[in-house]
């Protein structure tokens, strides 16, 4: 995420939102308190923004990662399945590390929030979509067998999301085993298993 200092003023409140209520939870912390930390008028945050719902969910909207996967598949992609899966977890997990404060306040607060769950799990459900119109087009060039391709793009990020959520918990529930070794294994029993 950004430098607060440099940032607009809707970009740190979002940046105070996201620290502070990482920190103590959705209902530990007043709008009052955003704007102070954001070095704003509590006025500058409804004005903005409305109330503190609406200012957590444009966090979500700004900060998470389907623009920016979207923008990978695009651009990066070199039509060569064990390559491109590999270019697709670096990314996800640098996203999702560079945005764990997110992630840790969608687990904490996303049921006392009427919508939010639905919100912030659009961002999954796009790079599913993504993940397996990649999946069809490299069937369709002949390059990977004929699948489920949905439950194959479904496997492979929930096996990436599951190393996250790994490396997320601080005691690290695996310790012995690390993130770049898991992307490339994985990645490697995926291309040969859809591999023609």
């Amino acid at each position: 995420m950004m430098d607060i200092e440099k940032a607009s003023s809707s970009d740190k409140l979002l940046l105070a939102a996201i620290n502070l209520i990482s920190e103590r939870g959705y209902n530990g912390v007043t709008t009052q308190e955003i704007a102070t930390a954001a070095g704003l008028s509590e006025k500058t945050l409804f004005r903005h923004f409305g109330s503190k719902q609406k200012l957590l969910e444009a966090a979500f909207d700004r900060y998470h990662y389907a623009e920016e996967m979207r923008k990978i598949f695009k651009e990066k992609l070199v039509w060569e399945l064990e390559a491109d899966l590999l270019t697709v977890c670096r990314t996800y997990h640098e996203i999702m590390n560079r945005n764990r404060k997110m992630i840790q306040i969608s687990m904490k607060d996303e049921v006392q929030l009427p919508g939010f769950r639905e919100r912030t799990h659009q961002h999954p459900l796009q790079l599913l979509e993504i993940l397996t119109n990649y999946f069809i087009e490299m069937s369709e060039q002949g390059k990977m067998i004929h699948t489920n391709h949905k439950l194959q793009a479904f496997t492979f990020m929930m096996a990436h999301f599951g190393a996250f959520i790994n490396d997320l918990d601080t005691g690290k529930l695996y310790p012995d085993i690390s993130l770049e070794p898991f992307m490339q294994e994985s990645v490697k029993l995926f291309a040969r298993a859809l591999t023609p």
